[in-house]
C-alpha cells in the first residue's frame, strides 16, 4: 500500500485541548444544574402546559395520565454513558428514575432492548441485578465494556504504553495481516488511515494485560471509527456525502484516539469507584427480544425504549465499527433481517396487505398500503415483533411486575404512525393493565434525523401485569 503523507502527534497539545475540554464541560454542567427547586411548570408554543425537570428526577415526581414532561439531562456523557455515541438512546436520568420509582434494591430488571445498555448501568448503579438482551453482538459488546469496573493501576498503566506507541507510530510497523478485509474498505477510509487503524488495533490487542481492560480500549478505538472514515458523521445510515466535503488528514486516526482515551478513562475510573462488587449484570448472546429464555415470573421490573418501524438501521449504523472489532466481515443482510423494525422486506412478503388486529391500526396500515406495499409490510411486521414481544415480557415477569416503554411516534409515506396506541392496544390484548401513560418532549438528536420523520415526544407507558 503506497503512503501518501504520515505526521507525528504531539501529546501535550492533545492533552491540553482534551484538560480544556473537561474543564469547560465541567463548568457547564455546574452553572446549567439547578439543585433546588429543578421542577417547574412552562407553556411551550402551541399554548401546552409541560412540566420541565432539570437533571435528577424526584422519584416521587406526581404523574398524572397525559402528563407533558421536558427532562433536561445532564448526565448523558457521564461516567460510562459517554464512552460511544449511540443512536435514540436513553438520557440516563429516565432510567434512574423509573428503576428507583418502580423497583427496589437486589430485584431483576430485564431490558429486552438494550442498546447501548443506560438501563442496566443505572440499574448497576442503584443496585438492582440486570438483564441486557440484543441480536446485537456490537452492542452486546458495548454494553458489556459500560458495566465492567476496572483496576485504576491497571488501566493508568496500560494507558501509558498505549499513548507511548502512539507517538511512536510508523506506517512500516503495519503488516498486511494487521488490516482487516471487508466491502469497500478502501472507499470508506483513506490509506494513511486505514494504517493507523491498523497499528491502534494492534497495538490493543498486544497489550499485557486482561481482556477487561482491552475491551475499554477497543470501545474508545470503535468511538473514533465514523469520525475519521469517509462517511456522514451524523446520519443514521453509514452513507458518504460528497457534498460535505468531509476531510480526514494523515494522523487524525492516531490523534482521535489519544483523545477519546485522556476522556473516557476518567469516566470509567469514576463509575469503577462507584460500581456494586455483588450486583450482577448479564447480557445473553443466544436471545432477542421476540425469545427471552427465562423461565416464567423472572423478573421483577422490564424497561426498555425499542426501536421505531422505519426509523434507524442499527447494523447500518454502526457496520464500519463491527467491520474494524471483527464482528461482520462481508454483508450485513442476515443481521438486518432480524432487527425489529427492520426494512429488509421480500416482494413476497409484502405484496399483499397484512393487518395485525388493531382497528386504529390497520386503518394506517392500510392507508400506507395504498401508497407503498413494501413500506405497509415494514410497519405490520414491526408490530407484529413488538406483539411477540409484550408476550414474551408478560410471561418472564413476576405478578405485579411493570413492563415500561418508551416509545415514540413517526410518520411514514406521510401517514402518523402512533406507535405508543397500537402497543397499549397489544398489550392490553395480552393481559397488562395500563396503569398508566405520559409524554416525554424531546429537545435534541445527536443524529440528524429528516424533518419529515422527526419525532419530537417519546410517551412512556406503564404496564401492570396483574
Amino acid at each position: 500500500m503506497q503512503i501518501l503523507n504520515y505526521y507525528p502527534i504531539c501529546l501535550d497539545e492533545i492533552e491540553a485541548k482534551v484538560a480544556k475540554k473537561m474543564k469547560r464541560n465541567s463548568t457547564q454542567k455546574c452553572e446549567d444544574v439547578e439543585p433546588l427547586d429543578n421542577v417547574k411548570e412552562i407553556t411551550n408554543r402551541f399554548g401546552e402546559k409541560i412540566i420541565r425537570v432539570d437533571g435528577e428526577i424526584p422519584v416521587d415526581l406526581p404523574i398524572n395520565n397525559e402528563d407533558r414532561f421536558l427532562f433536561i439531562s445532564y448526565d448523558q456523557s457521564s461516567l460510562t454513558h459517554g464512552l460511544h455515541k449511540y443512536p435514540a438512546k436513553f438520557f440516563p436520568e429516565l432510567p434512574r428514575w423509573l428503576i428507583k420509582r418502580y423497583s427496589k434494591e437486589k430485584d431483576l430488571v430485564i431490558d429486552p432492548f438494550t442498546g447501548s445498555a443506560t438501563t442496566n448501568v443505572e440499574a448497576l448503579l442503584a443496585r438492582r441485578h440486570s438483564v441486557g438482551i440484543d441480536i446485537s453482538p456490537f452492542s452486546r459488546f458495548l454494553a458489556k465494556v459500560k458495566v465492567t469496573p476496572i483496576d485504576e493501576e491497571e488501566l493508568e498503566r496500560c494507558k501509558k504504553r498505549i499513548l507511548r506507541l502512539l507517538v511512536n507510530y510508523r506506517p512500516d510497523k503495519v503488516a498486511v495481516e494487521d488490516i482487516p478485509t471487508f466491502p469497500y474498505r478502501d472507499n470508506w477510509f483513506n490509506k494513511e488511515i486505514i494504517l493507523e487503524l491498523a497499528y491502534i488495533k494492534k497495538c490493543i490487542e498486544n497489550l499485557d494485560t486482561n481482556d477487561d481492560v482491552k475491551d475499554f480500549f477497543k470501545i474508545c478505538f470503535s468511538s473514533i471509527i465514523r469520525s475519521v472514515s469517509n462517511a456522514d458523521d451524523n446520519c443514521t445510515r453509514t452513507v458518504i456525502r460528497k457534498r460535505l466535503n468531509k476531510v480526514v488528514n494523515p494522523s487524525d486516526a492516531l490523534r482521535r484516539f489519544a483523545e477519546a482515551i485522556l476522556t473516557n478513562i476518567p469516566k470509567m475510573m469514576e463509575f469503577s469507584n462507584l460500581c456494586p462488587k455483588d450486583i450482577t449484570t448479564i447480557f445473553p448472546g443466544d436471545m432477542d427480544a421476540r425469545n427471552i429464555k427465562y423461565e416464567n415470573e423472572t423478573f421483577d421490573l422490564a424497561l426498555t425504549s425499542p426501536p421505531y418501524a422505519n426509523a434507524v438501521d442499527y447494523p447500518r449504523m454502526h457496520q464500519l465499527e463491527a467491520y474494524w472489532l471483527g464482528f461482520a466481515n462481508g454483508s450485513l443482510l442476515p443481521l438486518k433481517k432480524k432487527q425489529v423494525g427492520t426494512e429488509s422486506v421480500t416482494v413476497k412478503e409484502y405484496k399483499d396487505l397484512h393487518l395485525i388486529g388493531i382497528e386504529e391500526a390497520d386503518k394506517v396500515i392500510t392507508r400506507i398500503y395504498n401508497k407503498d406495499p413494501r413500506r405497509a409490510y415494514i410497519a405490520y411486521k414491526y408490530l407484529l415483533d413488538m406483539q411477540m414481544n409484550l408476550k414474551e415480557v408478560y410471561r418472564v415477569l413476576k405478578s405485579n411486575g411493570r413492563y415500561i416503554i418508551v416509545v415514540g411516534n413517526n410518520k411514514i409515506r406521510g401517514e402518523i404512525f402512533e406507535n405508543w396506541k397500537y402497543i397499549i392496544a397489544m398489550a392490553e390484548k395480552t393481559g397488562f393493565v395500563l396503569e398508566n401513560y405520559f409524554a416525554s418532549e424531546i429537545i435534541k438528536h445527536f443524529i440528524k434525523v429528516p424533518r419529515e420523520e422527526r419525532i419530537d415526544t417519546d410517551w412512556i407507558l406503564v404496564l401492570i401485569k396483574k
